[in-house]
């Protein structure tokens, strides 16, 4: 095991918080923090479709990820997500190449999804303890390096860690087209996918327009509202409150099934059977 890791398992911190049902409400989130990545921004101009339909970019790259850290093959989980960027570059506006599989943007997009556990749980949840904190940081560890990609980027503890996190707000983190787009009020907003019926849509998509983008907003750490120059007002705070406080509320009356996505699920209903 790499130096500093820690396994993952049904026993480990991640498999209990990365699946947690409740970080959906933060998935938006990790997607403007990973917009504001420069390198991350033009490929999302070049090669997706986010500026069309940002709802089908989450939909499509959860799942794949979620395997990666539950999956019974999640190696190969984690090189099929590897392999799926080689052939996303180009070159940015200054003219340097870019590469999607740069080892600097990769692990920045893993780093949202690692502290997005961290902040699901103080926002909507118990807040993670030091120790819990620093044992998902060692368990992250393992998670990327089935990436197969360098570990130069990655710091080595989760006190290095933090430093890390506050040197991107302040060297690299702008102000992008693609995040900036993000938190702005989404103008159209096509189902994410051709499975869910138009009826559905129809009633859901006013909402989300709204809403999804909102609480990216207001879950946001306070230097990347800065850095979008976002708003948010004393009664968007009101507001966000009262919907932490209505997750939680009705977190305490769901059946232990429902708290987590059904990859995580699955995966503990194996882990369960594999010791009976």
């Amino acid at each position: 095991m790499l130096a500093g890791a820690a396994p993952l398992g049904p026993g480990s911190v991640t498999w209990r918080c990365f699946g947690d049902a409740r970080g959906l409400l933060l998935a938006y989130r990790a997607g403007i923090l990973q917009a504001m990545h420069p390198v991350i921004s033009r490929a999302l101009t070049d090669e997706s479709d986010f500026f069309a339909n940002p709802f089908n970019r989450l939909s499509r790259s959860g799942p794949p990820i979620l395997r990666a850290v539950y999956g019974p093959d999640h190696d190969d989980e984690a090189l099929w997500i590897r392999d799926r960027h080689r052939s996303i570059h180009g070159r940015m506006r200054d003219g340097r190449r870019y590469h999607a599989l740069d080892p600097d943007a990769f692990f920045w997009a893993h780093a949202t999804f690692f502290e997005g556990q961290i902040a699901t749980q103080r926002l909507f949840g118990t807040p993670l303890t030091l120790e819990e904190r620093r044992r998902a940081y060692a368990e992250s560890i393992t998670w990327y390096a089935r990436y197969g990609l360098s570990m130069r980027p990655v710091p080595p503890d989760y006190d290095a860690f933090l430093r890390y996190w506050d040197r991107m707000f302040e060297e690299t983190l702008a102000a992008t087209p693609a995040a900036t787009y993000g938190v702005g009020r989404i103008p159209y907003l096509p189902p994410p996918s051709d499975d869910v019926p138009a009826a559905a849509w129809a009633a859901l998509r006013p909402a989300l327009v709204r809403g999804v983008p909102w609480i990216g907003r207001g879950t946001l750490p306070r230097r990347a509202r800065r850095i979008l120059g976002v708003s948010w007002t004393p009664a968007d705070e009101a507001a966000m409150r009262a919907v932490r406080l209505a997750v939680r509320t009705a977190w305490s009356v769901l059946p232990a099934d429902a708290r987590l996505v059904p990859i995580a699920r699955d995966a503990f209903r194996r882990e369960r059977r594999a010791v009976a």
